[in-house]
């Protein structure tokens, strides 16, 4: 039930989904339970590590699952549009999604948007400018994870449109 009106206590947020608006369908999130925010394993960070995730066969069952599930309600499947983020173990996850469908439905269109993020800058050169020195384990980490997502959701799908913010990718 809904809280009494004039409470003060907090919604129950467990994922990132909780914080939007909008509901979703329960079968449109899985969560990946080794990478929760209070997990074992800390973040997914390297495209390896996503790409590894759905090697477990009751992975890709429970995928496959729910991606039925959507379909089958589809009166025309014109095709997919996949969202990843390139700068992490995502690209990855997105990278074994995308040759998955590609394999499963050679006939339909794959729209792929590989996303990055702005990188923050803090700190002053001598130009003036503000900046955050960058850790070099995680910039290598950001470069190889958006190369590998690059090269392997473009061979998967229809199109492949990288998009950010910044000129560079989130590289630097």
């Amino acid at each position: 039930g809904a809280a009494p009106a004039g409470s003060q206590d907090a919604p129950s947020v467990r994922l990132w989904s909780d914080y939007i608006n909008v509901p979703l369908h329960p079968k449109s999130i899985y969560v990946i339970r080794q990478y929760l925010h209070d997990g074992d394993c800390g973040c997914l960070e390297a495209f390896g590590q996503g790409e590894s995730l759905l090697q477990d066969p009751a992975c890709v069952e429970e995928l496959e699952d729910r991606l039925h599930f959507y379909i089958e309600e589809c009166d025309y499947l014109q095709g997919f549009q996949v969202l990843c983020d390139l700068h992490n173990g995502f690209s990855g996850v997105g990278a074994k999604v995308t040759e998955l469908l590609h394999d499963e439905y050679s006939r339909k269109g794959i729209l792929t948007w590989g996303l990055t993020p702005v990188l923050s800058t803090v700190g002053v050169n001598s130009n003036g400018w503000i900046f955050f020195p960058q850790d070099p384990q995680n910039s290598f980490y950001r470069l190889m994870n958006t190369a590998l997502g690059i090269a392997h959701l473009s061979r998967h799908s229809s199109l492949f449109c990288p998009l950010s913010l910044s000129g560079s990718l989130g590289i630097k």
